[in-house]
């Protein structure tokens, strides 16, 4: 029986994987292996987007004096605009335990806020945390930001009124393997959350050359879905994005830097294929060091390259087709103190929410950005 029973799994898998069916993942979320090629790639030119300046990763990041205070993040070259203090997110999380680092941030329209952690000793781990940022501004936390950075620290061995209300707005989700889990994103069109699954050996080593997106169950806070694929066309093959974003018509964005300049991916995520085209147009010039976020300003309907402390972005339009980037397309901003940037994300407003690392915290820019 046991031999019978190996061989009927086995040959689901086989359907599965040469005819790109699906099975069942331990119970817990459906897998789609999807045959055909997720990539698309023509012929490519260089945009000189000279307006755009490389802002290197320093040697140690700034790290806040006092914790509970609000900060700001101010534009010192380019485009001027200062990121102030929204929310400090908690420390240490619930029951005391150690969330480890934020490395991503979704938000929908004037309602939920979601942030990546990842502890530093769970490799390629982590867990979604949901804020009800609509509960928290109607309590004022705005105005008084420690209160949620403090919402997990007991006072005389248990919490108050105001604590025992700020956790009712959170929403703290189960471990699963995130990958790096720099990419969560928020689809503006069907209202999903997805991001890619995107497994290291080592900072910036795939395990893998396969691409694994996954669909995020927004009330249990973990994977229901995934895809695995290629991204390979004509000899060009890439293991799979570490960044994500959606702009309002449903498009999906990822960037990365082959070493020669940014390139920019568009397509689109179905429920059971992705297919991805690598854009038109290679960007000269990059914003900094290390690839950190994507983000997409629903209003302005901009693309934003996050770097640490180094912001670009670009009209989304000019990707239609072969492309009509030019330099006067981009805007840039060179910010301190120098930060850790991990994301940016927007609520239904031009304004974007920024987050950040050491100390983690959600600051938000005083003008449309």
């Amino acid at each position: 029986m046991k031999f019978k029973m190996r061989g009927i799994f086995l040959c689901a898998l086989f359907f599965a994987l040469c005819f790109g069916g699906s099975i069942q993942a331990n119970a817990k979320f459906k897998v789609y292996y999807q045959r055909s090629s997720a990539l698309k790639k023509g012929s490519l030119r260089y945009v000189n987007n000279w307006k755009v300046h490389y802002v290197r990763v320093p040697n140690s990041y700034h790290h806040v004096k006092d914790k509970s205070e609000i900060h700001k993040i101010k534009g010192t070259k380019g485009k001027k605009v200062t990121f102030t203090t929204r929310y400090l997110l908690p420390y240490p999380g619930r029951n005391g335990q150690w969330w480890g680092n934020p490395q991503s941030i979704a938000m929908t329209k004037s309602k939920y806020m979601y942030i990546v952690y990842c502890p530093t000793n769970l490799k390629n781990k982590g867990r979604i945390v949901r804020f009800d940022i609509k509960k928290l501004d109607q309590m004022g936390i705005r105005l008084h930001p420690e209160e949620l950075q403090k919402a997990y620290k007991k006072k005389h061995g248990k919490y108050n009124k105001i604590q025992k209300q700020i956790h009712k707005a959170i929403k703290v989700g189960p471990i699963f393997t995130t990958g790096h889990g720099q990419s969560l994103a928020y689809n503006w069109k069907n209202h999903g959350l997805y991001m890619w699954r995107d497994k290291e050996k080592a900072p910036r080593i795939p395990t893998s050359q396969w691409g694994y997106m996954l669909h995020i169950d927004a009330k249990k806070l973990r994977p229901d879905k995934m895809i695995r694929f290629r991204l390979r066309s004509r000899g060009f093959s890439v293991p799979g994005g570490h960044n994500l974003t959606f702009d309002k018509s449903g498009n999906a964005y990822f960037w990365s830097n082959p070493g020669w300049g940014g390139y920019v991916y568009k397509g689109k995520i179905h429920k059971r294929s992705v297919k991805f085209r690598l854009t038109h147009q290679m960007l000269r010039r990059i914003p900094g060091t290390r690839i950190q976020s994507m983000g997409y300003n629903p209003i302005r309907k901009r693309l934003l390259l996050v770097s640490d402390a180094s912001i670009a972005s670009f009209p989304s339009k000019r990707l239609k087709g072969h492309g009509s980037l030019t330099n006067g397309s981009f805007e840039w901003t060179k910010f301190s103190p120098m930060r850790e940037f991990e994301g940016i994300a927007y609520d239904g407003t031009s304004k974007g929410n920024l987050l950040v690392n050491h100390y983690p915290e959600v600051l938000q820019a005083n003008k449309a950005y």
